[in-house]
């Protein structure tokens, strides 16, 4: 197939159990969260700028990447932590597209969660999540200027 023929998958193997499988699983799931504030981002644009830009002969290249772009960025940074937060503590997709090879953060803290000898381990991964999120969230207030949150 095409996967096969790019170097994806190898002649052997199946999409089942490949990280592929498990990264377009998150795609699929996760897309609305990108998609929407990016679309809400990009309504809220002022058409008069692009038609200003094009009046003051800029290609439209140019134009996307100084007006539309930048003026966007909020929504793509919202699309971004609204993406990450809920995937990088995604167990099922890994569990059940993924193989062994394949594991998330989420899956072992799940896959461990009653047993006593891993408590420790467990509450170490747990706030490592937790502080990539919080970082995350922090990054996005500090670029868009809301220092309430940060």
């Amino acid at each position: 197939g095409i996967l096969q023929s790019i170097g994806i998958l190898n002649d052997n193997q199946g999409i089942l159990g490949s990280p592929f499988a498990v990264v377009a699983a998150l795609t699929y799931n996760f897309l609305p969260f990108m998609v929407l504030p990016i679309y809400v981002s990009l309504e809220k644009l002022d058409r008069r700028l692009l038609d200003a830009a094009a009046d003051l002969y800029s290609s439209p290249a140019r134009a996307f990447r100084k007006i539309t772009l930048r003026l966007s960025l909020p929504g793509l940074f919202a699309g971004t932590l609204l993406t990450f937060i809920p995937a990088a503590g995604d167990f099922v997709n890994s569990e059940l597209l993924g193989s062994d090879r394949t594991v998330m953060i989420g899956q072992i803290i799940e896959k461990n969660f009653g047993k006593e000898f891993f408590r420790p381990e467990l509450s170490a991964l747990s706030f490592m999540l937790m502080a990539m999120i919080l970082i995350g969230v922090i990054v996005y207030a500090r670029l868009l200027g809301t220092e309430e949150i940060a």
